[in-house]
């Protein structure tokens, strides 16, 4: 039972944990600068640029708890649109995954496997952006914090995602607190058990157009389906 038992039922906080699992395991720019800096530095290393993009994700939950906090609290009717409107949008993103196109290079190796060629290794400038073995803790801590805090869309998200897990009439500090904590501890586990240590894996996977097709749909659907939960669950 979350902290805030009181304020929000035990269905809506495994709501919230179910949402913060799909969207962490969605493959993003902050999935993208972990694997290469497993893939660089190493699965212990790494952890420094997760804790740079937690960093920003606090940031970002900070500024629109700011703004929504008083929204909410000054309009019911208001609140209940907005969380109408973010689970429309989880939607929204689902179906636009499903619908993504592979990429060109993802095609060319499906191309090159159904001439009976093996396709070659991807480049090395073709792989995510990589740390030099070298880099310094702060250097990777800052870079994962700029990965995350330079991307707009993530307000945007986070100002659709909140409002879904707080109760007008209730203290919302306590409840931004919990929904925070649950976001950032979410993240790290998914980010830190999953793909840094299975980054090879994951590119080879998403290296044909078959397999990126695979996790659009896989995505795609679990998105959806967190969508309808939080339109129907209160």
């Amino acid at each position: 039972m979350p902290p805030y038992a009181g304020a929000v039922t035990l269905s809506l906080w495994a709501t919230l944990l179910a949402a913060c699992f799909v969207i962490s395991f969605t493959p993003g720019a902050g999935a993208i600068n972990t694997m290469g800096n497993s893939l660089t530095v190493g699965f212990l290393r790494s952890i420094w640029g997760i804790l740079g993009q937690q960093a920003a994700l606090v940031v970002h939950i900070v500024i629109v708890a700011a703004g929504v906090g008083v929204l909410v609290t000054g309009s019911p009717v208001v609140f209940e649109i907005i969380r109408y409107a973010g689970a429309a949008y989880l939607v929204y993103l689902g179906i636009r995954q499903i619908l993504a196109k592979p990429s060109a290079e993802a095609v060319a190796v499906d191309a090159a496997r159904a001439d009976g060629t093996e396709p070659a290794e991807p480049e090395a400038e073709a792989a995510p952006p990589a740390a030099p073995s070298g880099e310094s803790r702060w250097s990777m801590f800052r870079r994962g914090l700029w990965v995350n805090l330079l991307n707009p869309k993530a307000i945007v998200f986070f100002l659709a995602f909140l409002p879904q897990f707080i109760r007008p009439g209730l203290p919302l500090l306590p409840q931004y607190l919990v929904v925070g904590a649950t976001v950032v501890l979410v993240d790290v586990i998914v980010m830190w058990g999953f793909f840094a240590v299975a980054a090879q894996g994951l590119r080879r996977l998403t290296a044909s157009a078959r397999g990126q097709r695979i996790v659009n749909r896989l995505f795609g659907s679990l998105f959806i389906g967190v969508g309808v939960l939080l339109a129907v669950v209160h």
